[in-house]
């Protein structure tokens, strides 16, 4: 069973009489990381929230192609027979948007709605994906020589200067994020961003045009990239909605959580 190749960290609160939220997180993120909208969301929502391969405490127990996504996909549908969760709502953040668009479209049974926060169905071509290889076999490297703390939180600040993130760095709470990240294994998120980095996963392109499954995507105001590419996939998706929140970028869980936990509500509790 592909369940036993991951010792997965998760926390799951569940109440029968309120429907439950399965949570992504994105790349150097964790278990950790929706906790604010979590607080939000509690009186109405159970939920389950896990570390991806490569971050926090889950282990990865066989070889480098388990970072993957498609194992990584399964090896959650497992989990999520083990805890006897037939059928949940769905949100992924970035990596964990991309994941989350993986698990919809190749088994949409197991998704009631799901929310796409900054996330893309990956490259159309094989020139685009090589590259995209390249760049992120880069940056392993420079996370890989980043072997003490002061490296790593340099690395975190240039990381976040990049326009995507638009002024995160402004954010009052912009040091907590980065005390966050700094719990992350160096080897293990290098893995993560060799295996499940955008070069490295499947296109899910043409797969969207056929999705059944009930779909918001949400863009930052401020994160162009993004925005553009999400705009794209609700022109391909007609069943998809676009939801652009004003004065964000890239991580809008972060820095709005009460319009983020807003447009959860209004899209997952609509009839």
């Amino acid at each position: 069973m592909i369940l036993k190749k991951y010792k997965f960290n998760y926390y799951f609160n569940v109440n029968i009489n309120k429907p439950l939220i399965l949570f992504l997180h994105g790349f150097m993120g964790n278990i950790n990381e929706f906790d604010e909208a979590i607080k939000l969301l509690a009186e109405d929502f159970s939920y389950l929230t896990l570390d991806l391969p490569g971050h926090g405490k889950t282990q990865v127990l066989g070889g480098d192609e388990y970072y993957k996504i498609e194992p990584t996909a399964q090896a959650i549908i497992n989990l999520l027979d083990e805890l006897k969760i037939d059928k949940c709502y769905l949100i992924g953040y970035s990596m964990g948007g991309r994941l989350a668009l993986y698990l919809t479209l190749y088994l949409p049974e197991r998704f009631i709605k799901v929310i796409l926060e900054s996330a893309s169905p990956g490259l159309t071509t094989e020139a685009d994906r090589l590259e995209r290889v390249r760049r992120d076999t880069q940056i392993a490297r420079k996370l890989s020589r980043s072997i003490i703390q002061t490296d790593f939180a340099t690395f975190l600040s240039n990381w976040y200067s990049q326009p995507i993130f638009g002024y995160i760095k402004n954010h009052p709470e912009f040091e907590r994020l980065l005390e966050n990240r700094l719990q992350n294994h160096l080897t293990e998120l290098t893995k993560s961003l060799q295996f499940m980095g955008t070069g490295n996963q499947p296109s899910l392109w043409e797969k969207l045009k056929d999705n059944t499954t009930p779909l918001l995507l949400v863009a930052g105001e401020n994160d162009e990239k993004f925005r553009d590419i999400n705009t794209e996939m609700a022109n391909i998706c007609k069943i998809a909605q676009l939801k652009v929140i004003s004065n964000t970028a890239h991580n809008i869980h972060f820095e709005n959580a009460v319009e983020f936990v807003q447009n959860i509500r209004e899209f997952f509790q609509k009839q």
